[in-house]
């Protein structure tokens, strides 16, 4: 009898995966198999900055939402359990989604007292006015004396 190696057919075997992955490389993803990061789209208009951030499956208590400064954060963690019965047997599967988005707006432009947030249909809007001051006006004739 002699030893041989057996071909996988394609099918990597647990500890091939985990060695062959280079764990140390952050912006590979590796940290989380199932990472993802909400799209946002931020709009100026004359009084507001609008933000729309695509988060379906969440509830609005899973949004944490600061504004320190000019610097506008949206986050979330989200633990998902799964409870599954075969062969008898309970198996629990435990899964943790966490994301973190932040904005720069201009300095002193916020108006921080007035900002509005509003989850509806896994998308999340935040309606945030500009100072008065900050409100671009319209041309202004100047008269010459």
């Amino acid at each position: 009898m002699s030893l041989t190696r057996r071909s996988r057919s394609g099918f990597p075997s647990l500890f091939d995966d985990f060695f062959n992955r280079d764990l140390m490389n952050w912006d590979s993803g590796n940290f989380s198999p199932n990472a993802t990061v909400p799209s946002v789209n931020i709009k100026e208009t004359a009084d507001n900055y609008e933000v729309e951030m695509a988060a379906p499956g969440m509830n609005k208590d899973d949004f944490k939402i600061e504004l320190d400064g000019n610097l506008l954060t949206i986050s979330s963690t989200k633990e998902y359990e799964d409870e599954k019965r075969d062969d008898g047997y309970a198996r629990k599967e435990f899964s943790y989604r966490s994301f973190q988005r932040s904005f720069n707006f201009p300095k002193d432009v916020v108006d921080e007292d007035k900002i509005e947030a509003k989850y509806e249909n896994g998308l999340l809007k935040l309606t945030i006015p500009k100072k008065e001051e900050a409100k671009r006006k319209g041309p202004r004739l100047i008269n010459i004396s």
